[in-house]
């Protein structure tokens, strides 16, 4: 019989979990971008808002000061006229490289499969729901 006084707690509450607070870090979809931006070095906030096709100088601001507070971005200002502002990862940041490196991987040879499996969901409801208004 198994012992109840010292259950085993799943570790998938939100305030608890240390995996959902690691997303909160990275789930934005421009955080993602950002980083890879600076994955092969410092990067000049124009540049960057260059090369992020689609991303606002609002969400690029706000993106780079949430990654600078979290300790995986750190900025650097030459005190020149205007100001040249770089960017790049803290090694924290550097940290993150791999396992996100292994996520787009994972996205370049599966996302395909996602897109397949959408459809089909989206044929097969809506085939149900067709159904049921008929019904």
């Amino acid at each position: 019989m198994k012992s109840s006084a010292n259950p085993k707690q799943p570790d998938i509450s939100v305030a608890e979990c240390g995996y959902s607070r690691v997303l909160e870090i990275i789930s934005n979809k421009w955080t993602a971008l950002v980083i890879y931006a600076m994955e092969n070095g410092s990067i000049r906030y124009g540049e960057m808002n260059r090369i992020i096709v689609g991303i606002s100088k609002k969400m690029l601001t706000q993106t780079v000061r949430k990654l600078e507070r979290d300790g995986v971005v750190q900025r650097h200002i030459t005190p020149t006229v205007p100001p040249a502002v770089e960017y790049s990862l803290t090694p924290l940041g550097e940290t993150l490289l791999q396992p996100m490196s292994e996520l787009r991987q994972w996205g370049r040879i599966h996302f395909s499969h996602v897109e397949t499996a959408r459809e089909n969901y989206d044929k097969t409801n809506k085939k149900d729901a067709q159904s049921k208004e008929r019904s």
